[in-house]
């Protein structure tokens, strides 16, 4: 009979240490304890450390509160101004409250990966192309705003979204480094006229200061002279002044002719001069000696 009384103490302590450990758990650090008892939720969430449910009526649900990096899958779209871009994303979210996550949403990483995929098209969408390679940071924060609007309903936070790369078409990166080449041809261009108006005023300066004294000509003539000897040449290459070249060039141009004046007579010469012809010369068609001859 005793032994019979001990034997059946045994089994309810066995029974009683299996019932006690199935109802057993332990929850780490990074983790919060939801309880469902009989599928109603209970109202105290179960902190890190060991706890104790009531095995076949209690459930725990174990959920994490670390923050999570979830990708984001690359995203086709068209962009406002009509171009064809990939763009990939990165986001960073934690959960706040544990029942919520359990409650409210059947899975809330699904959920928010579903939501930042859409909210990615969306932004595409609405935006330029020069938005999307220079002006991240601003759609940047617009996407967290659309992703964490129904998210909090959830009890998710998102902490942080970033936009990872920019795919473009070949024939646009083509026309973009082709712009790009261009305008930097053109500030070249711009600092070389720049460079040669600030050259122009000051050689300009230094003409006048040369022009008031001839020996600084001459000096920087000789300046020139040795900075050119002083190359390991045998081509010697010496300026000619120009003010010479025009003072010989003016030299052996002959003088012009001096063109001849007429000369005019007084004006009572050349009427008499006129005059005198007329009375010496015979009448035309007059004979003197035909006439007599005929007389006689």
């Amino acid at each position: 009979m005793v032994e019979e009384l001990v034997a059946a103490g045994v089994s309810v302590v066995s029974v009683g240490i299996v019932y006690a450990m199935a109802g057993a758990r332990v929850v780490k650090q990074y983790e919060r304890g939801v309880v469902l008892r009989l599928g109603r939720l209970r109202s105290d969430v179960r902190g890190p450390g060991f706890t104790m449910v009531v095995p076949f009526v209690d459930k725990l649900r174990k959920v994490n509160m670390q923050i999570v990096t979830m990708p984001v899958p690359a995203q086709e779209g068209i962009t406002r101004d009509n171009v064809t871009v990939r763009v990939d994303a990165v986001v960073y979210f934690k959960v706040v409250d544990a029942a919520d996550a359990v409650i409210q949403v059947e899975d809330y990483q699904f959920a928010v990966s579903q939501m930042a995929q859409t909210s990615l098209r969306s932004i595409i969408g609405k935006s330029d192309l020069d938005d999307l390679l220079s002006n991240r940071e601003k759609l940047n924060q617009g996407l967290e705003l659309m992703i964490d609007s129904p998210a909090m309903g959830w009890g998710v936070q998102i902490d942080r979204v970033e936009i990872k790369d920019v795919s473009l078409p070949e024939t646009m990166k083509r026309s973009m480094a082709r712009q790009a080449e261009a305008d930097r041809e053109r500030r070249a261009r711009v600092i070389n006229a720049d460079a040669e108006l600030q050259a122009s005023k000051k050689l300009a300066e230094a003409a006048g200061v040369m022009s008031e004294q001839p020996a600084a000509l001459q000096l920087r003539l000789l300046q020139t002279v040795v900075a050119v000897a002083a190359e390991k040449n045998s081509t010697l290459v010496l300026p000619f002044p120009v003010e010479l070249l025009r003072f010989l060039e003016r030299a052996q141009q002959p003088a012009a002719p001096v063109p001849e004046r007429p000369v005019r007579a007084p004006e009572g010469v050349e009427q008499s001069v006129q005059e005198q012809p007329s009375s010496l010369a015979p009448p035309l068609g007059s004979d003197p000696e035909g006439s007599k001859t005929r007389q006689d």
